[in-house]
């Protein structure tokens, strides 16, 4: 795992409409590292997922957020993007008349090129050839077994709850984020489009990206071992520990969490 964090949240601080959401969360996360985050409904655990991506609606009122040693809280989300982080959408949004194939190569494009050139422009370059990048997707397809048909498709319109999170992992596979933050992917899940989209995060977590797994079941841990557990109560993380802690809060829930943490 890695030895310097390419992650790291110090004593964040955020609050939506007025309202104080996270009240001092801190966590370090590393290429080669999946941590996963559990904690009770209402806990903040979305509001993290979103904050770190640089959602307009979650105000950042103390604390850093550093990527790659430098603080990101000024970046608009499509620089951080572009930096290396990535989200996996809870509830990924269609777009009708945008096929999935287009979004995919423009989408790549934009991780690629530089935001700008040397002369402060916008630079011309046209990025990956076609078919390169069929070739590319194509094989990205086979890891997460889907159909390739399922390119011609409109982005996740008409999609099952199955196929836009295995969507949402093949832009992962794509575009080869940094840090990989999944916000809640077994969300409406059945076992098998669970199993197969938790291998392929398997397939695609290694030492060039860490992967950090919001949830509030277990289930997707019995998939996805993470190296790291970490509780949030009320805004923060209150405990952590290893692969063991997901199969201690699957088995005796969060009420003892929050009597240590009220204690």
């Amino acid at each position: 795992m890695s030895q310097t964090p390419e992650l790291v949240v110090k004593d964040l601080h955020v609050s939506v409409e007025g309202k104080e959401i996270l009240k001092g969360l801190s966590l370090e996360i590393g290429k080669g590292e999946i941590h996963a985050i559990m904690g009770p409904n209402g806990s903040g655990k979305s509001t993290f997922a979103n904050t770190l991506m640089g959602h307009p609606k979650y105000e950042v009122t103390g604390g850093e957020i550093l990527f790659k040693g430098e603080s990101i809280l000024e970046l608009e989300t499509d620089e951080r993007a572009r930096a290396g982080l990535f989200m996996a959408f809870q509830y990924p949004v269609a777009i009708p008349g945008l096929t999935f194939a287009s979004f995919l190569r423009a989408a790549l494009n934009a991780r690629i090129a530089p935001a700008t050139g040397e002369d402060g422009k916008v630079p011309t370059k046209k990025g990956i050839a076609p078919k390169e990048f069929r070739k590319l997707m194509f094989e990205k397809m086979a890891l997460l077994k889907m159909d390739e048909k399922f390119a011609m498709r409109y982005l996740n319109d008409g999609f099952s709850g199955g196929e836009k999170k295995r969507a949402e992992i093949l832009q992962m596979a794509l575009l080869k984020p940094v840090i990989a933050i999944m916000d809640e992917t077994d969300s409406g899940l059945d076992i098998d489009a669970l199993r197969i989209v938790s291998e392929g995060v398997n397939a695609l977590a290694g030492p060039e990206m860490g992967v950090l797994v919001i949830t509030h079941y277990n289930r997707i841990l019995n998939y996805i071992k993470p190296h790291k557990v970490h509780v949030m109560v009320d805004g923060r993380i209150v405990t952590s520990g290893g692969p063991e802690m997901a199969l201690e809060l699957e088995a005796k829930g969060y009420d003892w969490v929050r009597e240590e943490v009220s204690q």
